[in-house]
Parts: C-alpha cells; sequence; structure tokens
C-alpha cells in the first residue's frame, strides 16, 4: 500500500528555517514524481515545489523561489522541503504527493491532481 507520511513541521518566526521531510513506504519514491503542496485557512491548495523522478527537474512556485529547496534521498526513500526566510504567508499545511508519468510543471500546476497524498503538517509563520 502506497504511503506519504509528512513531518517537520511546527511554529517558527519570521525569518526561520524548517525541514519537512516526506517519508515514502508501499513505493520506490525514485520512480515517481513528488511534490510539496501547501493550502492556507480559505485558499485553495497550491503547488509549492515538485521534484522528477530523477531528481534532475524541480520546480517552484514564484513566491518561494529562493527560499525553498526541495531534495529527495532515494536511499532512505524520502523528499525534503528546506524552507528558508519564512514568512507569514508561507503559513498552511503542507502536503506531499506522489505521481508516475508526469512532468514537475504538470503536477506542481495541478492540472491533474496526484492520486497519492500525505496527510500533511502544519507550518505556521507567526511572531
Amino acid at each position: 500500500q502506497l504511503q506519504l507520511v509528512e513531518s517537520g513541521g511546527g511554529l517558527v518566526q519570521p525569518g526561520g528555517s524548517l525541514r519537512l521531510s516526506c517519508a515514502a513506504s508501499g513505493f520506490t519514491v525514485g520512480y515517481y514524481t513528488i511534490g510539496w503542496f501547501r493550502q492556507a485557512p480559505g485558499k485553495e491548495r497550491e503547488g509549492v515545489s515538485c521534484i522528477s523522478m530523477s531528481g534532475g527537474s524541480t520546480n517552484y512556485a514564484d513566491s518561494v523561489k529562493g527560499r525553498f529547496t526541495i531534495s529527495r534521498d532515494d536511499a532512505k526513500n524520502t523528499v525534503y522541503l528546506q524552507m528558508n526566510s519564512l514568512k507569514p504567508e508561507d503559513t498552511g499545511v503542507y502536503y506531499c504527493a506522489a505521481d508516475r508519468g508526469t512532468t514537475v510543471h504538470a503536477m506542481c500546476s495541478m492540472r491533474l491532481p496526484p492520486p497519492s497524498w500525505g496527510q500533511g503538517t502544519q507550518v505556521i509563520v507567526s511572531s
């Protein structure tokens, strides 16, 4: 059974950092495109960053470029999202998702929502 479990969220002050982890079980992340998404209160879910099977292609939302970095460790079957210089508008529930046979652009744009999702981890950026 394919399962994704996010962790690493929490409360952080503006300007701080967090590293989110997405641990996969029941499948090998190396064969999937993996994405991070977030949903703020009262807003629709949006793509934050996605990484291809090989890790050679990545995609970032304009709002996080230069501050967030997505990476994958296939040996640990885990994908990470390093978030630096956090802002209050980064607050939300962060989800990871997996899909096969899609591009990072298609996945992050949510033209076709990924079929597999984690349960989410809460990130609150506040002083």
